[in-house]
């Protein structure tokens, strides 16, 4: 029904101002540690929860747009568009595997939901590792060319087991999940949990 699709597309999109507000706290506010010169943040954690409720079209642009705020109004407007695509695809890995291959908006036991919920984190924080210094060699070797910076980006493409990068991922996907499946129950008896992909309500 027309009045429906509507109500479902106007909180959809509330859902991801809300999740990218949240991407944003979760990077600039929250408390975060710092090693090897690398930031460890929450901002990441929002991203995937963003993908795992409205998918990874609408999630990954939330976590995009939140975080590339952060980077803007942080001081670090230059490096803002290669957070916005490699959150971008953060969201859209989790987004495949969560609802195109398990479908978790559907009607799931717990432990199918735990399940997936971390392979899909697993499966877009990974992806992230290899993109985001990749993005970053291309950009600083094609785009806007810099030795010292695009040798820093290949050497942290080579390193993908670097302290920093492993322990951020391991805590944002840790955080992801255990959120998504403390809040899914509520949202879903309260109506707030989005069909994604197919039509049926989970």
């Amino acid at each position: 029904m027309k009045t429906q699709e509507d109500h479902e597309r106007l909180l959809r999109l509330v859902q991801a101002a809300l999740l990218a507000a949240l991407c944003y706290v979760g990077y600039a506010i929250l408390p975060a540690l710092s090693a090897d010169g690398t930031k460890i943040h929450f901002g990441n954690a929002f991203v995937v929860m963003a993908a795992y409720l409205l998918g990874g079209g609408y999630g990954g642009l939330a976590g995009a747009v939140g975080l590339s705020l952060a980077d803007i109004l942080g001081g670090f407007a230059e490096s803002a568009p290669r957070t916005f695509l490699s959150k971008l695809v953060i969201g859209l890995v989790v987004g495949l595997v969560a609802h195109r291959v398990a479908h978790l908006s559907e009607k799931h036991p717990a432990p199918y939901l735990f399940k997936w919920s971390a392979l899909s984190a697993a499966a877009g924080l990974a992806a992230n590792c290899v993109f985001e210094p990749a993005l970053k060699y291309v950009w600083y070797t094609l785009l806007f060319p810099n030795p010292d910076k695009a040798a820093a980006a290949i050497q942290a493409l080579l390193a993908l087991t670097a302290y920093t990068t492993v322990v951020n991922a391991v805590i944002n996907g840790a955080a992801a999940v255990v959120l998504y499946n403390a809040v899914r129950p509520a949202l879903r008896r309260s109506g707030l949990l989005l069909p994604v992909g197919r039509k049926k309500q989970g």
